[in-house]
């Protein structure tokens, strides 16, 4: 099945989503620390969808977006900071 990512932006409830019925089955939350520079926080997925690659797709599509807004991005969250340990791939958004 495939899931549709949403991104939704409003001062403090930042975040990378996944929602099916209203119900937000997977999400990355993040907060800005400046216009060009973010802090992915946490990385949650609801034992529905786990073991499917949800983690990663949410983290792959905040790197895209880094990318294509010039943005930096702290991993704060031991997922989002293990996976730019793991893959030089998206390092060069990493802050």
């Amino acid at each position: 099945m495939e899931h549709t990512i949403q991104h939704h932006e409003s001062g403090g409830e930042d975040a990378f989503f996944i929602e099916e019925q209203g119900r937000r089955l997977a999400e990355l939350t993040y907060s800005r620390t400046n216009p060009l520079l973010v802090s992915v926080e946490h990385v949650e997925v609801d034992h529905a969808l786990r073991g499917q690659g949800m983690a990663r797709l949410l983290l792959d599509e905040v790197v895209r977006w880094a990318r294509a807004s010039g943005t930096k991005i702290i991993p704060l969250c031991s997922y989002a900071a293990a996976q730019f340990d793991r893959d030089p791939s998206i390092r060069d958004v990493r802050a």
